[in-house]
């Protein structure tokens, strides 16, 4: 498991901004398990993390997720999405962070065999949410088709919690980062 420190740093070596002004300016960084490589898994075998500053004291939260989908579809880029999120309904059917603004994926052009093409980026609105799976899920399957999504329920209800109370205070828009595990030290 990795640390709040740990996450800024890699963040920061990158180049992205790591939010540190006031309270609840969230970052919500999502970590790729790096020793998968191009090959989808179909197991919740990354992170979601999520840290802020409340009455000038860190707070810090990392959860089991996938940043990879379950078929062969969309695979974000890793990369800092400034404001790419909101808080709004993912399918229409339940608050989630919904996607607003353009992210960089690769795609499986290879008749869906679970191999990604690295060297063919397409960018846009494609519908890559953040949100949860079941219960505590156990595959990926059809949970995601793109999205960042949650293993547990639980955990993803926190993060909502956290949204609302960022919203009130920062607006609603949210920049997600996804890094790879082998960028943290």
């Amino acid at each position: 498991m990795y640390t709040r420190e740990q996450i800024e740093a890699a963040v920061k070596a990158k180049g992205y901004k790591y939010f540190e002004n006031g309270d609840f300016n969230i970052n919500i960084i999502g970590i790729r398990n790096s020793s998968t490589g191009q090959k989808l898994t179909n197991k919740f075998d990354d992170w979601l993390t999520v840290s802020y500053k409340e009455n000038g004291e860190w707070k810090f939260f990392i959860w089991l997720a996938t940043t990879d989908n379950g078929g062969g579809t969309a695979r974000m880029v890793p990369g800092q999405y400034p404001g790419s999120h909101h808080i709004g309904l993912h399918q229409g059917k339940y608050e989630a962070l919904k996607q607003k603004a353009p992210v960089k994926v690769y795609r499986d052009f290879n008749l869906k065999d679970g191999i990604y093409d690295e060297s063919k980026i397409e960018s846009g609105v494609f519908g890559i949410n953040i949100h949860k799976a079941g219960e505590d899920s156990s595959l990926v399957s059809d949970w995601s088709h793109g999205c960042q999504v949650f293993k547990r329920v639980k955990d993803f209800n926190a993060l909502m919690t956290i949204a609302k109370k960022a919203k009130t205070l920062q607006g609603d828009s949210f920049t997600y980062t996804l890094i790879e595990s082998k960028d943290i030290a």
